[in-house]
């Protein structure tokens, strides 16, 4: 069974930056892509960008293209995603994905098979 854990929320003023970072643990002999999705509450929850296993494909949602960058070193390393000139409605709680079988990326949460606990991120204006 595969563990995920998220890191790196907080409040921040529009304008500036955060990086979120999301570790697998468990079964770490797998290699998995990742997905980071975000959720007000009283929404569905959203897509914001994929990586596949390799690192080598990435996707990102319309509403973060150009201002966020979604990376890892290697298969099995930590997943980052770097928050640029964020806005007011960047703000919501932001989740980690893990799924262990298939290639390329993936951008629907029915496609993941393990979430972190969500990390908060608040923009300010």
């Amino acid at each position: 069974q595969v563990q995920v854990a998220e890191s790196g929320g907080g409040a921040v003023q529009a304008g500036e930056s955060l990086r979120l970072s999301c570790a697998a643990s468990g079964r770490t002999f797998s290699t998995y892509a990742v997905g980071w999705f975000r959720q007000v509450p009283g929404t569905e929850r959203e897509f914001v960008a994929s990586i596949s296993w390799t690192g080598g494909s990435t996707d990102y949602a319309d509403s973060v293209q150009g201002r966020f960058t979604i990376s890892r070193d290697n298969a099995r390393s930590p997943v980052y995603l770097q928050m640029n000139n964020l806005k007011p409605e960047d703000t919501a709680t932001y989740y980690c994905a893990v799924r262990t079988l298939g290639f390329g990326t993936f951008n629907r949460p029915a496609d993941y098979e393990a979430w972190g606990q969500g990390t908060q991120v608040t923009v300010s204006s």
